[in-house]
């Protein structure tokens, strides 16, 4: 967990340095307020939760700029398990170590748990109803659009990335065409063009590094 927080970190004071003036970050006030700030988080999370953990985290609550969220994201999806539970472990380890991540999972985690056996528990009943199934329909749309206009938000951050607009826009379409038209299994993308776009990041910034030293 602090291998991934110490990678979050060094990219994020490049990005920060590049970011916007207004892109400011308040951290945490306690470990009660990341458990807090985490539960109340986890309990609007019905779908669409890349939108809810953006706006919470960044509009919001500010403790990350839009790049960092960018990049801290990127890791969370990354490693096995959920993408917005990996993150509260990597936020909760960068401020408060241990004890900050174990708070911020059981804000992620413990509300979220009781209510999901109560509605399994009330749900087994009229699950194969013609209204139940509607509903998951219309929740599903609800749910795609809301990731969709997250994703469009977060483009602005592709400016500042060390690659380059134009990779990141060919990286992106690549993963596109990769799993939502050929149907390429998650893993195969993230082994192949996730492995290219590392190896090209890895060699842009060789080279900013190279060319502040000869400065």
């Amino acid at each position: 967990m602090r291998f991934s927080a110490t990678v979050g970190g060094m990219t994020s004071d490049r990005a920060a340095a590049d970011a916007p003036p207004c892109a400011t970050r308040k951290p945490p006030q306690s470990k009660t307020d990341l458990f807090m700030s985490f539960s109340i988080l986890a309990l609007q999370g019905f779908g669409g939760v890349l939108a809810i953990v953006q706006r919470e985290l960044v509009e919001k609550k500010q403790w990350l700029t839009q790049d960092e969220f960018l990049e801290d994201w990127a890791v969370a999806q990354i490693l096995p398990g959920p993408n917005v539970v990996n993150l509260s472990l990597m936020i909760g380890d960068r401020y408060f170590g241990v004890g900050g991540a174990l708070a911020a999972l059981a804000g992620m985690l413990a509300f979220p748990s009781l209510i999901v056996l109560a509605m399994a528990a009330l749900f087994g009943g009229i699950a194969d109803t013609a209204a139940a199934q509607g509903a998951l329909r219309g929740m599903g749309a609800v749910a795609a659009g809301l990731i969709t206009a997250t994703g469009i938000k977060l483009i602005g951050a592709l400016k500042r990335n060390v690659m380059g607009l134009m990779v990141c826009w060919a990286l992106a379409g690549m993963t596109f065409a990769a799993i939502a038209l050929l149907r390429v299994p998650l893993l195969w993308v993230l082994l192949s063009i996730g492995t290219l776009a590392f190896a090209w990041a890895y060699r842009q910034l060789g080279q900013a590094a190279q060319a502040r030293d000869m400065a």
